[in-house]
């Protein structure tokens, strides 16, 4: 048994509408009772007795049973119809219309009733499903059997359907374990005004409340879900949400049909009191302007009422084509396009795409002459919604996009209180009841100024003056676009949620640490040969060409039949392409080499002795492995400028085929990299995606403070990680990826990444004071410790008492209560890392950031651009054998260049710990 108030049949169907109206209900207020509320409770009432009519007619008078059975006597089946029953169970009290007795499936088949509920409504909805539901509960726990299927009579001609119940009935107990629990708190819940609002009895008293709080549900634009996640941030006021708006960065490209609805800035408008205009919108009618409002049935797919708004002459001319029932739909229908036809090139104008559907349900219906199809289908192409123009594009200070709302702002009232669209269903099922001249009139005058509210809404956006200072709200409007932007931006200085963050976010700067942090870390004499290096070097003397002549080297056997016969045969040569390098620049260097070419006597097989390898020389191979990969040249760029700067016809294959032979020649130092770090002290790690052949790999990055290297992966799995790194024993600096949490070795998470998140939920999450508190804790912690840093380096005997700061963080943290879920999921954050936050108070020589990692990646990055994703996998992994050389000679300050040049497998001076 749930605890709880018992819930009655009418206070779960109105649940089912507002959770707000059946806590009223249920504490017995009372609303106010209009006109088209009696009206409405009085067809309800009517459709009921005629159904229930219905289903007497066809059961003997001493089967039926009208009121309350006891348990027992429902359980014997003794009634095959009982009417209006009020059964209480364990929910509640279940209501519904009748109770039906269904045939016995056997002669010990137990007796099952159903419930039936009548409806006015032509379709039948979810509401009234769960409703017959609540009764179904309520029916098979008194009677002990559960039927299959409840039965609705919907409509004014008492159509029968029958309802599967099964699945309803789970959700039935779902919304009523919630009911019970809401409609038994001592506080009401929280006010949302919704669809449900213009038919209901507190209208008034909501809509009083939600404005004097500035609800978010004044907004009916914005969802539900929507207003959930912005409450969630802190946000709960229309105001507050006016402050979230920013202005977007408009393409010229970008299509006016791609907008979509803000409510940032409709509460912006609203705020203001001012009109915000997006784009550039226009209002061109294309012929005679005319107005029109369409009412109709929607379930039963029937309209009833045209009214068409126009200028004849100077004056202003109103009519009303009325249909009585569906037979006169089409003479309502012929009348209207006759009177169209008489405008002559009639542009409709209207709000809403009712009227559009209209048109098209008309032509399809009844336009059977070619003349009349085409005159419609031209009504269609010319018409103009208004709603389609606003929607996006115009905002009013007002907080719905409905024609009532922003009609009445521009200054137009409806001479009925009670005009809406939903009132007037009640209205015409009213006139179909009675035939009340009273309700007819009314409904004429409701479309007549509905038409009117159309022309004046119209009129004003083709007067719209953008720009004006004026104070008149018909004519004061602001460009959106002409709004100052502020933050997000995508690029430009970062704007700070605390002091201190700009402080620490400047002190991870490459640079910075490099010429700062790094060097009072380590040793002076160390630090001072890495600036030696880093100074400019001369270059070589000039040389010229000059032709060799390669020494004779008569062959002693034949490589094919291995007979030792040779005769000479002629003097070949061969030309080598190098480059020279000067102080002066750079030079093509053409070496002609002659050699004597020897045949063999018995197989004619030509051997020649080369005392030089290759077309291209070391100079030529070194520069434009430079150019592609320091310069990051695109490989047809480099054949482009070999061509451009010395005349050398260099093809595509020919640069690619360097690249290849150099990785090659480069891949013992590359690997010997590698094994330097996985066998180091400290490690940064990171990851990025390469496109190769339309599927993303990975390309994964390690280094320390003097070596970089990049290794080539097709997912982003730790495997890599695991298999490089799987004796490390050092510390490991890394984002917060939990590939690497499965590495056994000490680990340090980034602390910059921290904070840009941290900063990002903060600029988000504006009025959210929990998040902000946690932003300034955490700031107030790091800073003392990156002052630190900065005055004595990267050394554990200074940094070792920041650890006390860390634990008093921490206790903060789990004392402070977060309602918020973004703070509540920072303080799971906090918790979950806090192992591995702060691992560098403990180590000489570790950072608190994954600075290096990121730099590499960088590196890269800007190489990835150049590639694009033509390249194959071997080619990449070419890339990643040079750019690890490139970006460990820069980390060391030696020249990339130089060490091509030279040949070697390494340079002494990298294998120096």
């Amino acid at each position: 048994m749930l605890m709880g108030k018992a819930i009655s049949g009418p206070i779960f169907a109105a649940f089912l509408e507002c959770e707000t109206k059946a806590y009223l209900l249920q504490q017995g207020a009372v609303g106010l009772t209009s006109d088209t509320e009696a009206l409405r409770q009085s067809l309800d009432a009517e459709i009921k007795l005629r159904a229930l009519e219905r289903l007497r007619a066809g059961v003997p008078p001493r089967e039926v049973f009208v009121g309350t059975l006891p348990p027992e006597t429902l359980r014997a089946g003794i009634y095959s119809l009982v009417i209006d029953p009020d059964i209480p169970f364990s929910w509640g009290t279940g209501h519904p219309d009748a109770l039906e007795r269904l045939p016995l499936a056997g002669a010990r088949a137990r007796i099952i009733y159903r419930p039936i509920r009548c409806a006015r409504n032509e379709k039948t909805n979810t509401a009234d499903k769960l409703a017959l539901a609540f009764d179904t509960l309520a029916t098979s726990e008194i009677a002990g059997q559960t039927p299959s299927t409840g039965m609705i009579i919907r409509g004014s001609n008492c159509v029968k359907q029958s309802v599967p119940i099964a699945k309803l009935l789970v959700r039935a107990r779902s919304v009523l374990k919630t009911a019970r629990v809401i409609l038994s708190a001592a506080t009401p819940p929280a006010l949302e005004l919704n669809k449900y609002c213009p038919t209901c009895q507190f209208q008034t008293r909501c809509r009083k409340l939600a404005i004097e709080n500035d609800d978010l549900s004044l907004l009916p634009t914005m969802s539900g879900k929507a207003r959930k996640r912005t409450m969630q941030k802190g946000i709960s006021t229309v105001a507050q949400l006016s402050y979230t708006f920013r202005p977007p960065r408009r393409r010229r490209s970008a299509s006016d049909t791609k907008l979509k609805h803000d409510p940032a800035l409709k509460a912006l408008a609203v705020r203001t009191g001012r009109i915000h205009i997006v784009g550039s919108p226009t209002l061109s009618p294309a012929g005679t302007v005319a107005y029109i409002d369409v009412e109709g049935i929607p379930d039963r797919s029937f309209y009833y009422l045209v009214g068409l708004r126009y200028s004849s002459g100077e004056q202003e001319v109103q009519r009303s084509f009325w249909a009585d029932d569906e037979a006169g739909e089409q003479e309502m229908w012929t009348s209207c396009l006759s009177a169209l036809k008489r405008i002559g090139d009639p542009c409709l104008i209207h709000y809403g795409s009712y009227e559009t559907q209209f048109l098209r349900r008309m032509k399809a219906r009844y336009c059977s002459d070619l003349e009349d199809s085409v005159f419609a289908e031209g009504l269609l192409s010319r018409a103009i919604n208004l709603l389609s123009l606003t929607f996006a594009r115009i905002y009013f200070p007002t907080y719905s996009n409905g024609l009532k709302e922003i009609a009445k702002y521009l200054g137009f009232q409806w001479s009925d209180p009670e005009a809406s669209g939903a009132n007037t269903l009640v209205w015409r099922a009213g006139w179909e009841l009675s035939h009340d001249p009273v309700l007819r009139e009314r409904l004429l005058t409701y479309n007549a100024e509905d038409c009117r509210a159309t022309q004046i809404l119209s009129e004003r956006l083709s007067n719209l003056r953008l720009g004006s200072q004026s104070t008149d709200p018909e004519a004061f409007s602001v460009k959106v676009e002409a709004l100052e932007r502020s933050y997000p931006l995508r690029f430009g200085p970062l704007t700070y949620a605390v002091p201190e963050f700009q402080h620490i976010n400047e002190s991870a700067y490459w640079d910075y640490q490099r010429g700062n942090v790094y060097l009072r870390s380590f040793r002076k004499k160390a630090a001072r040969a890495i600036s030696e290096r880093l100074r400019p070097h001369k270059g070589a003397d000039v040389c010229v060409n000059r032709t060799i002549r390669a020494q004779e080297a008569r062959p002693t056997t034949c490589p094919k039949c291995g007979s030792g016969k040779f005769y000479k045969n002629g003097l070949r040569s061969r030309v080598t392409c190098d480059l020279r390098f000067s102080r002066f620049g750079v030079r093509l260097w053409t070496v002609q080499e002659n050699f004597m070419r020897y045949q063999c006597w018995n197989c004619k097989h030509g051997v020649m002795e080369l005392s030089r390898e290759g077309k291209y020389g070391l100079n030529l191979q070194a520069y434009v492995v430079y150019q592609l990969i320091e310069l990051r040249n695109s490989i047809r760029a480099v054949a482009r400028n070999m061509n451009a700067l010395f005349g050398l016809d260099m093809p595509i294959n020919a640069v690619s085929n360097i690249k290849t032979s150099c990785a090659r020649r480069y891949l013992p130092v590359y690997e010997n990299i590698l094994g330097r770090i996985g066998c180091g002290t400290l490690v940064h790690a990171d990851e990025t995606q390469v496109r190769i052949g339309g599927e993303v790999h990975y390309v994964w990055v390690f280094t320390n403070h003097t070596e970089v290297a990049y290794v080539h992966a097709q997912s982003r799995e730790a495997g890599v990680v695991r298999d490089l790194l799987h004796d490390f024993k050092g510390v490991l600096v890394s984002d917060f990826y939990s590939g690497y949490n499965s590495l056994e070795c000490s680990q340090q998470k980034c602390l910059i990444h921290l904070l840009r998140d941290i900063n990002e939920d903060v600029l988000k999450n504006l009025f959210n004071d929990e998040m902000r508190q946690v932003a300034t804790d955490f700031a107030n912690l790091l800073k003392p410790i990156i002052d630190t840093i900065d005055k004595r380096g990267l050394k554990s005997w200074y940094l070792h008492k920041h650890k006390r700061d860390v634990e008093r963080f921490y206790r903060l943290l789990s004392k402070r209560e977060c309602h918020s879920e973004v703070a509540q999921g920072w303080r799971r954050r906090f918790e979950k890392n806090r192992s591995k936050l702060f691992t560098f108070l403990d180590y000489d020589g570790v950072p608190w950031n994954n600075n290096n990692a990121e730099h590499a990646i960088k590196a890269f990055a800007r190489l990835r651009s150049a590639i694009g994703s033509s390249s194959t996998a071997k080619g990449i992994r070419e890339y990643l054998v040079l750019l690890s050389i490139s970006e460990t000679s820069k980390f060391k300050g030696e020249d990339f260049l130089g060490f091509l040049r030279s040949g070697a497998a390494g340079i002494a001076r990298w294998t120096q710990h």
